[in-house]
């Protein structure tokens, strides 16, 4: 067993001795690094990544100063600050140094309530993650150009009941992640078309509310071919609207594809009259009780031969997978026909367009929580768009031809020659065919009472070889008349038979007047 030694026994240092040049060299770089952490971070930085500010409530990463009766943001905000509520408190301006340090875990800013007039240019430099900014109720008059161009990961900016009346076009720029809006109760005159409209639209805002303002005339032509999913969260109710029946063909549309801000909001779409009294009335009563506007009925689409046709599968959803079945339930799938394909958005072209294709389209639309089905009922006319001005040209024409015809009948019924009775009396010998055209006894016969109207026989020699085609068979000898037992002639006045038939087969049996 070794044996133990007694502290007092271990070897002490010598008061004299100096420390070691390793140990020297490590403090020295201590004290450096802490020199630089000095000059880095200011003292209240340094201060704030440890403790709540004293006027504020922590927890975790929460700090709410509200009601407060703040007048300015409080300095020295913890770094790990989330969340940071400044409401009902009166901070009246917000400055470009309002945080002198960045806060890039801040994603969540509450100033409502606070009487808020001013917005600094660079005021939201320091927190680009916001991705949620309240600045509701306060008294806010105007946006200026790329107010809020920083915040690039926002995606709900509340700035509802204010006195907001003029909005520059640029002021929203740089809000790709924007998808909520609000900016209803304000005093705003103009839509704001550009942030909703093709190629100047936010790309992912799907809910802009402008109801409770001062818009009389909304751009109806425009906001009628937006996408479903965008007219889906547009809400203008509650506006000084101009009564029209484009307004009410509009927001019956709406109604009818169940677009949740016509739906939700029905009776809070009022206009006002045309007129003196300008009356308040309900945009959906026009059809029935003022305006007399026509009921808007969903119309077909329609197609000609050997068109090219896009027909839209227009969700009030986005970012669905889309399905498409033609009439007789055959699914368009990929490569299975020459006619039909489904284009990357979702839609479905048709084309060459041909006659067989009329019917019924159904989209079916699904996501992981949402489903959706659209018809889509198509009509092909049996031409092609070219070809119908040329039925039209062809049906003219055919007009033409008979207005024509009708013309001429009436000139040959009223403007021939005048008939028999009125032209200059001919003899007696006049040929049978003029005793044909005129059957009619003249005018001075009737005054006369005497019918001068006869039955003529045509001599046999007299027809020659014209019997209709027919040889008379008897000729020469046949001509004399037939002698009676006591040698007589039976009738000078009598015909034979041959001659009768060669008669009828001319004149049909009808004996001739003259």
């Amino acid at each position: 067993m070794l044996p133990l030694h007694r502290a007092d026994a271990l070897p002490k240092p010598s008061p004299s001795a100096s420390p070691s040049p390793s140990l020297r060299r490590v403090q020295v770089q201590w004290a450096l690094y802490l020199s630089l952490a000095l000059l880095w971070f200011p003292s209240g930085a340094v201060a704030s990544t440890l403790n709540c500010h004293k006027t504020c409530i922590c927890a975790s990463n929460i700090v709410s100063c509200s009601k407060m009766n703040l007048t300015t943001v409080p300095t020295g905000l913890p770094l790990y600050t989330a969340v940071l509520d400044l409401s009902y408190n009166d901070i009246s301006r917000l400055r470009a140094e309002w945080t002198t340090v960045k806060l890039t875990k801040l994603h969540n800013l509450l100033l409502s309530h606070n009487g808020l007039h001013f917005l600094s240019s660079e005021a939201f430099v320091y927190v680009k993650h916001l991705r949620y900014l309240d600045l509701s109720s306060n008294d806010l008059r105007q946006l200026d150009e790329f107010i809020f161009e920083p915040l690039g990961q926002l995606e709900v900016l509340l700035l509802y009941n204010n006195r907001i009346s003029q909005i520059d076009r640029s002021a929203f720029q740089g809000l790709h992640s924007l998808q909520k809006l609000y900016l209803s109760q304000n005093m705003i005159s103009r839509f704001p078309l550009e942030l909703v409209k093709d190629k100047t639209r936010l790309e992912k805002l799907s809910l802009m509310d402008i109801s409770s303002n001062r818009i009389k005339v909304p751009p109806i032509e425009e906001l009628q071919v937006l996408p479903a999913w965008i007219k889906n969260g547009l809400y203008f109710h509650n506006n000084p609207l101009i009564c029209d029946c484009s307004l009410y063909s509009l927001l019956a549309h709406w109604h009818i594809r169940r677009l949740n801000s016509a739906l939700d909001f029905k009776d809070e779409y009022s206009c006002y009259l045309p007129g003196s009294q300008k009356s308040r009335v309900g945009v959906f009563d026009l059809n029935r009780d003022y305006m007399n506007c026509s009921t808007f009925y969903e119309a077909d689409e329609e197609a000609w031969l050997e068109q090219t046709l896009v027909l839209r599968c227009d969700t009030k959803h986005r970012d669905l997978s889309k399905t498409w079945v033609m009439p007789g339930d055959v699914v368009v799938t990929e490569g299975f026909n020459q006619t039909a394909k489904v284009l990357p958005d979702g839609s479905l072209q048709i084309g060459p367009v041909k006659s067989e294709d009329s019917g019924t389209y159904t989209c079916y639309a699904v996501s992981e929580a949402l489903n959706e089905t659209l018809y889509v009922l198509l009509k092909v006319h049996n031409f092609t768009e070219n070809g119908n001005g040329e039925a039209l040209n062809t049906a003219y024409t055919t007009l033409v031809g008979c207005l024509t015809s009708v013309v001429l009948v009436l000139i040959y019924l009223y403007l021939t020659p005048c008939r028999c009775f009125c032209c200059p009396k001919k003899n007696h010998e006049d040929s049978i065919h003029s005793s044909m055209l005129s059957a009619a006894p003249s005018h001075e016969d009737l005054i006369n009472n005497t019918d001068p109207r006869h039955v003529a026989f045509i001599d046999p020699k007299e027809l020659g070889q014209g019997l209709n085609g027919k040889v008379n068979p008897n000729d020469g000898e046949g001509d004399q008349g037939e002698i009676d037992e006591e040698g007589g002639l039976l009738g000078k006045g009598r015909r034979k038979k041959s001659v009768a038939e060669s008669i009828s087969s001319v004149f049909s049996d009808t004996p001739i007047v003259v």
